[in-house]
């Protein structure tokens, strides 16, 4: 147990649908193991009905948080609260919050400030500055199945790194960032209706979005933020003949944004690049594969 990082997770319950749960905690477990659950809403509404079952089915705690003003829900600032509290007493290794408010960056930037790793799983519309906030985030319907990609290992290497001292919680994360990707939990969704009631300020986020689509090679190299992204990392991580190990670039990645390939589609980064073809490829397909960018230099 020791050597298992500890994760608290952190649900948005009017903010989120209850039937990608299993994916959310099928992602988790490559990095650890989910110690707190907690989902926040009010739940007499009519709209978060489809989460009762599924609380009980995961082991999630329902927090209770009634309406202060019509119109405007509390559990944001109930789940902020929780975990300050959390950080401070039960010194979780990392933070899952399940939103798509961007209410929550100050919140995700204080965590990370003291050292704790952030995952945010959120709608694809989810506002960039809270997905920019995370450690990683990750779109929900763009993730089909927990991750196990060799070339990702490299990226998620650094999901149990940092934070407090000690020979404990450095053994912890070190063990959780070389398990973390390998996780034998298969996600399956469910099908319970969770959008809110139509007055609802956060039914637009809720709702279900159009089946997901793989980002072509023009809309990728259109992207000029990630092409910007890719190209800095492999840089960074070239040696002197150009040549970047895909493992490497995506730590490198990993350092410095949530960037993660299947929010565009793509299973691992290795198929995002070569889809690009922006780089010249070296032994692709094995875990020898590298990358350069020859406009580089």
């Amino acid at each position: 147990m020791a050597d298992t990082a500890r994760i608290a997770l952190l649900i948005d319950a009017d903010n989120a649908r209850a039937r990608r749960i299993d994916v959310v905690l099928g992602e988790l477990s490559t990095i650890g193991e989910t110690t707190i659950r907690r989902a926040y809403g009010n739940f007499t509404k009519p709209g978060l009905k489809g989460w009762v079952d599924i609380l009980h089915e995961h082991g999630i705690r329902p927090v209770q948080q009634f309406d202060l003003t019509r119109g405007k829900n509390a559990s944001d600032m109930a789940l902020a609260v929780d975990a300050v509290e959390i950080l401070h007493t039960q010194q979780p290794d990392a933070v899952a919050i399940v939103s798509s408010d961007a209410d929550f960056t100050p919140l995700v930037m204080h965590l990370k400030e003291h050292g704790v790793q952030v995952y945010g799983f959120g709608d694809a519309k989810t506002p960039a500055p809270f997905q920019s906030a995370c450690t990683r985030f990750l779109v929900l319907d763009r993730l089909s199945a927990p991750s196990g990609d060799d070339d990702e290992d490299g990226a998620r290497s650094r999901s149990a790194s940092g934070g407090r001292g000690g020979t404990a919680r450095s053994t912890t994360r070190k063990t959780a960032a070389q398990t973390a990707g390998k996780s034998t939990a298969k996600a399956a969704e469910k099908s319970a209706d969770t959008t809110p009631d139509k007055g609802s300020e956060r039914s637009a986020a809720a709702t279900d979005p159009a089946p997901t689509e793989r980002a072509s090679r023009s809309q990728l190299r259109q992207d000029a933020k990630l092409v910007a992204l890719l190209r800095r990392a492999v840089d960074s991580a070239s040696d002197d003949s150009g040549w970047a190990k895909i493992g490497t670039v995506g730590q490198r990645i990993s350092n410095q944004s949530s960037f993660d390939a299947r929010n565009y589609g793509y299973a691992k980064l290795s198929k995002l690049i070569e889809t690009t073809d922006l780089f010249e490829i070296r032994d692709p397909g094995t875990p020898d594969m590298a990358v350069r960018d020859p406009h580089a230099g």
